[in-house]
């Protein structure tokens, strides 16, 4: 049984000025946005042996009823967001952090109260030291003041089942996460490797602190991950997010959607 979900927060085009505009394909024409990229955007929620883990925390996105979405998507699926106990952040990019926090009626406070949140150190430096507009500092000090933030340096291990892995590419600081749990073997690769695509294109994204570094870490997760069986976890994907490798005749790879 599968045990890893998508909690989606919707479609979006995201242009040089880093602003996130919803965008439905069924009535927004990708003409009237030039120079966009158009993206999913799509935490995950993970049950391991240790409780549940949410891997980053999309855009802080709310319903109609003003709740926090990734709260909602994870009722929808069964669970209580107190029950998560580990937050895994690949980066602090906006539209990885925005659900960190809940702000409601002028009062902000982490999402997931009961949780650790996994950062890396040089990365949390890094977004307080740049003035990008990749960045929302405002929201890290309700999760500073938490004593809920766990800074970690480099690779390791947060427990028998979760490994980070300090890797760079797509910011200075990036990392992806290994969770090893009911038999299977979950890769988040963050934004070095946010949709199926990138796995079968050899190029080099200009949107990436270090382009060719995210292109050779991509080949060399997949190089490693296929024949391993893997599965893949796709932030970014407007197609397959939870993807397992399936060997073909001539005894390469392809992708298989086994997203629930």
């Amino acid at each position: 049984m599968i045990q890893a979900h998508s909690l989606y927060e919707g479609s979006f085009s995201v242009d040089a000025s880093k602003v996130f505009v919803p965008f439905d394909p069924e009535k927004d024409d990708p003409k009237d946005r030039p120079a966009s990229l158009f993206v999913h955007v799509r935490p995950f929620l993970v049950e391991t042996s240790h409780g549940l883990v949410v891997l980053d925390t999309g855009l802080g996105e709310r319903t109609e009823d003003d709740e926090l979405l990734i709260h909602h998507n994870i009722k929808k699926l069964g669970f209580d967001p107190a029950d998560v106990r580990y937050v895994l952040m690949s980066h602090l990019h906006k539209d990885h952090m925005g659900g960190v926090v809940d702000v409601q009626d002028g009062s902000t406070r982490i999402a997931f109260p009961n949780a650790e949140y996994v950062v890396q150190e040089k990365e949390w430096e890094a977004a307080y030291s740049t003035e990008s507009a990749s960045y929302r500092t405002d929201l890290f000090r309700a999760l500073q003041r938490s004593g809920n933030l766990l800074l970690v340096d480099g690779d390791g291990e947060v427990n028998d089942e979760i490994s980070y892995q300090l890797t760079g590419g797509h910011s200075e600081f990036h990392q992806v996460f290994h969770i090893k749990t009911g038999g299977e073997h979950y890769f988040f690769g963050g934004d070095v490797l946010s949709e199926p695509g990138e796995i079968f294109r050899n190029f080099v994204a200009k949107y990436d602190f270090d382009g060719k570094k995210s292109r050779d870490l991509r080949a060399d997760f997949w190089e490693k991950g296929a024949p391993e069986g893997w599965i893949f976890l796709f932030y970014h994907s407007k197609s397959i997010q939870i993807g397992r490798p399936v060997e073909k005749d001539d005894g390469s790879f392809k992708l298989e959607d086994i997203a629930e």
